[in-house]
């Protein structure tokens, strides 16, 4: 009895470990300024290198792309992908495409 008494506190400070402060996932990737270009490219410019950040899928069409944003990127977009890839290049910057999170990912480098 004492045992299984025992085995009932574990599993409760594991439960209460997993939803304290310290198992939490890190903080976001920081949300840069995709209102234009220019303000993109000075946010850019202000991260710390290999940190991250992002604009929305939507900004990122609507300054990289002439598609509607649901095709923006896409297979038939090679002019879109060039111009944000350039872009990412000229501010030392990798990027990664996120649709589903609704999000573009930028990692100073």
């Amino acid at each position: 009895m004492a045992r299984r008494r025992k085995f009932r506190m574990g599993i409760g400070n594991l439960i209460r470990w997993l939803l304290s402060e310290d198992a939490t996932a890190p903080p976001d990737a920081t949300k840069l300024d995709g209102t234009s270009e220019a303000a993109l490219g000075s946010e850019l410019s202000a991260l710390p290198r290999d940190e991250r950040g992002w604009i929305t899928f939507a900004d990122a069409a609507s300054l990289f792309s002439a598609e509607r944003a649901e095709y923006a990127f896409g297979e038939l977009d090679q002019s879109g992908r060039e111009k944000i890839e350039t872009f990412a290049a000229q501010h030392h910057a990798a990027i990664s495409f996120m649709p589903v999170e609704g999000r573009v990912y930028f990692v100073r480098l």
